[in-house]
């Protein structure tokens, strides 16, 4: 794809690139600091590896990462939403799964976060090659712009061979884009720190309304199954469906089966189940429920849980 442009873009300078020295730890990279990137063109992307916002942005953080190599480095900042999110082992492995190559700076405590004064997920800090912050955007979208800011931030320190032409990309699993035309249900959070429209009994949910069946324990964060069977229904409009849940441990495993409408999905499976609806939670993690083919109507969404353990902490859809 080509974008002729008459001007180069007006980039207000934002301050100094902040400090990681808040990171406990890099993957990918040894530490990195702002006087040692000096020289090169500075991506900063916040994330979380559960989190659908920012998972639908990596197509383009990844392409431009290696289609920028000579000149711009990315540094992933990784900062947990979820309690399971700050083990180093789980963010390790959702780093191989994804792909990701750039330096990936941990963050579990926050105090990146705070020294850019970042409040989302996602989030993107450009920084030129003199250290300054000359853009940023917070949640998804804005690609072409972002692409474009960098491509100009190149050419002023030097690059060669930077033209107008920016990165295609095909994405897949999670990274699909949303159906936003046909997605009339936000994201919903079941601890009680931030649930809403929970309902008691199932029998005739409306539209984003969700409710519970068996024994469950109802944290600040997240539901947690104790019996040995349970059930969380949501009414939802939308192509796809996604929970992040997991087992109490990874060492531990727990089967689950997905309806839609009382019946198994068939073709309107997500990839972390089959045509039956069957699935295994043994990662803490998101799982793609639903992902539709035919109509986008309002749809009720169960799953059946087989074992004691499953913790479920939000639902998203795409």
């Amino acid at each position: 794809m080509k974008l002729f442009r008459s001007a180069p873009l007006e980039l207000p300078s934002g301050g100094d690139l902040a400090g990681f020295e808040g990171a406990t730890a890099w993957l990918n990279s040894e530490p990195l600091t702002p006087a040692g990137l000096r020289g090169k063109v500075v991506l900063v992307d916040f994330w979380t590896y559960t989190c659908i916002n920012w998972l639908r942005t990596l197509a383009w953080v990844r392409a431009w990462s290696d289609a920028y190599a000579d000149g711009l480095v990315v540094v992933g900042v990784h900062t947990p939403e979820f309690p399971f999110e700050r083990d180093v082992d789980n963010v390790r492995a959702a780093v191989e799964e994804m792909d990701i190559r750039y330096p990936v700076a941990l963050d579990p405590n926050y105090e990146v976060w705070r020294a850019f004064s970042n409040n989302y997920w996602p989030a993107v800090y450009i920084a030129d090659a003199e250290g300054r912050i000359r853009h940023h955007h917070y949640g998804e979208g804005g690609y072409e712009e972002i692409e474009q800011v960098l491509q100009q931030l190149l050419r002023d320190a030097g690059a060669e061979g930077v033209g107008a032409d920016l990165v295609e990309v095909e994405p897949t699993g999670f990274e699909v884009q949303a159906d936003w035309d046909n997605l009339l249900s936000p994201e919903a959070y079941l601890g009680s720190q931030q649930a809403e429209n929970f309902v008691d009994g199932d029998a005739d949910l409306q539209r984003n309304h969700w409710a519970l069946a068996g024994d469950w324990a109802i944290g600040p964060r997240a539901c947690v199954l104790r019996g040995s069977d349970g059930r969380i229904a949501f009414r939802f409009h939308g192509r796809d469906a996604h929970l992040v849940m997991g087992p109490p441990t990874t060492a531990t495993s727990v089967p689950y089966r997905v309806s839609l409408d009382g019946e198994p999905p068939g073709a309107d499976h997500g990839f972390d189940v089959d045509e039956q609806g069957r699935g295994t939670l043994s990662q803490q993690r998101l799982h793609q429920l639903v992902r539709q083919q035919g109509r986008i109507e309002d749809r009720t969404l169960e799953i059946a849980f087989e074992a004691a353990g499953a913790e479920v902490y939000c639902f998203t859809f795409g």
